[in-house]
């Protein structure tokens, strides 16, 4: 009996041994899985990358190229153009800027609104004429300056308008002036082109000449109308890369071109400039047409 005792106690003894290990067991794998869990999740965390967000393109600044021709020099004087008005004058347009009835433009407070004269497609042919003809130019002051143009050691008017074109382009037209008989007396009207294309960079007075400079190579002027492009000239509208510099002397009845043609780079003004560079175009691609 007292082995029978002895049996049943060490076999309860170690059921519960069993018992309590295997309980000690869950308890540890239970800690440890979730302790694994918590470190995976905390390096999941840590190793996570976070997202980049893009960086914009910064937008392009285009260049002013109005600056020189709109700066302080020139702006005064004490001849008796300091008391006219040429905010609210009449002004003559030159070819390739004129009113379809070949009227002059007057601008009042410095401008005058464009009329456009175009229409949509659904109306008659004699209503599309009828706009056309009512088509007008609209301009706006841009700057006046006065130097001695002439060499007469007198101050000229120099007005600068541009043509408005409801866009981007700065086509402009120049009107120098004299003071005659008490009065604005009109000794030269010249057109420029769109900014690259033969646009007006500068103007002013050296030597008892007048200095223009034109964006683009080899711009320069024939009476009232500017130059075309030389072949490859191919910058960009908006920046462009060259200028063309040449002076004109008054001979009491025009402006005459004087010396040479000089082309510069925008970037580098002082750089060596070319000289005539047409001329040097053109020999180029006739010696390569005739080769």
């Amino acid at each position: 009996m007292t082995l029978f005792y002895l049996r049943m106690a060490a076999f309860f003894m170690a059921a519960s041994m069993i018992f309590f290990l295997a309980g000690c067991g869950a308890e540890v794998e239970t800690g440890s899985d979730a302790a694994d869990g918590t470190n995976a999740q905390r390096t999941g965390a840590e190793d996570a990358v976070p997202p980049v967000e893009p960086t914009p393109e910064p937008t392009p600044e285009f260049p002013d190229l109005q600056a020189e021709l709109t700066d302080d020099r020139f702006r005064s004087t004490v001849s008796p153009f300091a008391n006219f008005d040429f905010l609210n004058h009449t002004y003559p347009l030159p070819r390739g800027w004129q009113n379809p009835d070949g009227t002059d433009i007057t601008l009042e407070g410095g401008s005058v609104p464009a009329i456009p004269g175009t229409a949509g497609e659904d109306i008659s042919d004699e209503e599309k004429a009828r706009l056309r003809a009512e088509r007008r130019i609209g301009m706006s002051h841009v700057v006046t300056k006065y130097f001695d143009a002439t060499g007469d050691g007198q101050d000229e008017a120099i007005v600068i308008l541009k043509i408005e074109t409801a866009g981007n382009a700065i086509p402009q037209i120049a009107y120098i002036y004299e003071w005659k008989d008490g009065k604005p007396e009109l000794i030269w009207t010249f057109r420029t082109g769109d900014r690259t294309d033969g646009g007006l960079k500068d103007i002013r007075p050296e030597n008892g000449m007048t200095v223009v400079e034109l964006y683009g190579q080899d711009r320069f002027l024939l009476g009232e109308v500017e130059t075309g492009k030389v072949f490859g000239d191919d910058a960009q509208l908006c920046c462009p890369t060259h200028f063309t510099r040449t002076v004109y002397k008054w001979n009491g009845s025009n402006f005459i071109r004087q010396g040479d043609r000089w082309t510069y780079l925008v970037a580098d003004p002082s750089a060596e400039p070319v000289k005539n560079y047409g001329d040097v175009v053109n020999e180029r691609e006739k010696a390569r047409k005739y080769k």
